[in-house]
């Protein structure tokens, strides 16, 4: 059944990409589907975009070992969705084109702040669309006994397939497809765990608590361990993280008017909360109560087959049996196939328009060449995915995450916010804090306990922090603002002159 439901859905995908090719003709239908998508329709899109492994999976296998302290990656989609609809997404729709560093070249120098830009965005989805592939290996090589490489290569590849061929509007069907398939299947399997314990949720909490042991970490903080300070940093991260997303951005690029773009942010937030309830208040504690300590799903280690990223389909499994776990799995591996194709698009824009078209060539390209090297680029971008994602096999995909989104915390979201409502703002302040902030994101998180540690097997983190956030974000900003301030060069006064550009917006 497993098997199935996946080449349905490998099947159905790679054919709305074919159809959809057939609708793509110029750069603007490639990168942003031509503006013409509904906000009805890319609000699913964006909470299809957003959902990604860690949403299911992920957070689940945090609640199974930690408890309580998920609750810090369900709320900050709360806090950074508010941030997009009130500050944000009538001036993306109003002064961008394909990508959000177009809002920011409206008002300073365009080269250095597109190479920037450019590589801020690859930084930031290079290593989420390793978190996606991680997530991915993992669950084909669970359910069908795959080697997790050829797991790895066999989704790096259908993600290559849907932007290469289909480019936005490819995607965006995708998305709103897995979207509307997430929502169905997070909801019956809530459903059907509520129904092993007849609906009562005092009994399902009993038995959860019972299993995750007698400190109370269920239902009280400190399951992470984290230091006030390191819980704050992760809240930061994955908040500013979300709100400065490249992938999620350009969405608002793909509607007609900003009525649609706040219909959008409005949409997918409803979208995104309510599965992340179903998540925290059921799924959750369901896959404590059911899996934790069972020995069905356990290897001969003792420890979770395939992983604590498996819980939640394991749980399928206790709930549904076989062939719902093929749903559960299929779902998954949709939500996957999603993200990854947004996290693509966005990776190909930042190389193909914002540097190739617009830094090298002065904007001076023909646009079916620059579709043609698109393609190319999301070739490469495959390639160098699929290595990432062989390295980081079992790391935990919602802890990736949070490091993955400080990068996008400490250099978008400052570049962004800046640009839109100080006018201070210079090119080489937002150059110098945007390089800083990234360096600073990449540095503590190489030194940290995830890469220090877990990866490279060193005994002590150098960066004793788990999360970077608050300290790279931080320094971000401060730069920007310092440089800023001093900056009396004739470009710093032609900076704050066009700043009228925004008020208008």
């Amino acid at each position: 059944m497993g098997i199935f439901l996946f080449l349905v859905i490998i099947i159905g995908t790679v054919g709305l990409t074919i159809v959809a090719s057939k609708r793509t003709s110029s750069a603007a239908d490639f990168f942003v589907a031509g503006g013409k998508i509904g906000g009805l329709s890319n609000g699913f899109a964006i909470a299809g975009d957003f959902m990604s492994a860690a949403t299911l999976l992920g957070i689940t296998a945090i609640i199974f070992g930690a408890g309580y302290d998920a609750v810090i990656y369900l709320g900050a989609p709360l806090g950074a969705f508010s941030i997009v609809i009130y500050l944000m997404s009538d001036k993306l729709k109003a002064l961008g084109k394909y990508s959000f560093t177009d809002i920011i070249c409206t008002r300073l120098k365009q080269k250095p702040i597109r190479i920037l830009a450019a590589t801020t965005t690859l930084s930031f989805s290079l290593m989420y669309l390793m978190v996606q592939i991680v997530g991915a290996g993992a669950l084909i090589e669970v359910l069908f006994g795959i080697s997790y490489i050829w797991s790895v290569i066999i989704v790096t590849a259908l993600m290559v397939i849907y932007v290469a061929v289909g480019g936005m509007l490819a995607t965006t069907w995708v998305q709103i497809t897995k979207a509307i398939l997430l929502l169905v299947g997070v909801t019956v399997l809530a459903l059907l765990t509520l129904a092993s314990f007849d609906f009562s949720f005092s009994s399902m909490y009993e038995a959860a608590q019972s299993n995750h042991g007698t400190d109370g970490l269920l239902t009280k903080a400190g399951g992470l361990g984290l230091t006030t300070v390191s819980a704050v940093s992760l809240g930061v991260g994955l908040c500013l993280g979300l709100a400065g997303s490249p992938h999620l951005l350009m969405r608002f690029f793909t509607v007609k008017d900003k009525a649609s773009a706040r219909v959008s942010a409005g949409v997918a937030l409803g979208a995104i909360s309510y599965v992340n309830i179903l998540i925290f208040f059921v799924i959750g504690v369901g896959s404590v109560a059911l899996v934790k300590g069972n020995p069905v799903y356990l290897d001969s280690a003792g420890g979770i087959i395939g992983g604590s990223n498996m819980v939640s389909v394991h749980l399928a499994d206790a709930v549904g049996g076989e062939i719902f776990l093929g749903i559960i799995a299929a779902i998954a591996f949709a939500t996957i196939l999603a993200v990854v194709a947004g996290l693509m698009l966005a990776s190909v824009t930042a190389l193909t328009h914002d540097i190739y078209t617009n830094v090298i060539m002065n904007g001076e390209v023909d646009q079916h060449k620059q579709i043609r090297l698109s393609k190319y680029a999301a070739v490469a971008l495959g390639i160098v995915v699929a290595l990432l994602g062989i390295a980081f096999e079992r790391q935990n995909i919602a802890y990736l995450v949070s490091l993955t989104l400080a990068i996008g915390a400490s250099t978008n979201f400052p570049l962004l916010i800046l640009s839109m409502y100080w006018q201070g703002l210079t090119t080489k302040g937002a150059v110098t804090g945007g390089v800083i902030g990234l360096v600073a994101a990449i540095l503590l998180m190489v030194f940290g306990p995830a890469v220090w540690v877990d990866v490279l097997g060193n005994e002590q983190p150098i960066f004793p922090q788990a999360y970077p956030a608050l300290f790279s974000v931080s320094l971000a900003f401060f730069t920007m603002w310092v440089v800023s301030i001093f900056d009396r060069s004739d470009q710093a006064a032609e900076d704050r002159s066009k700043f009228e550009i925004m008020k208008t917006a």
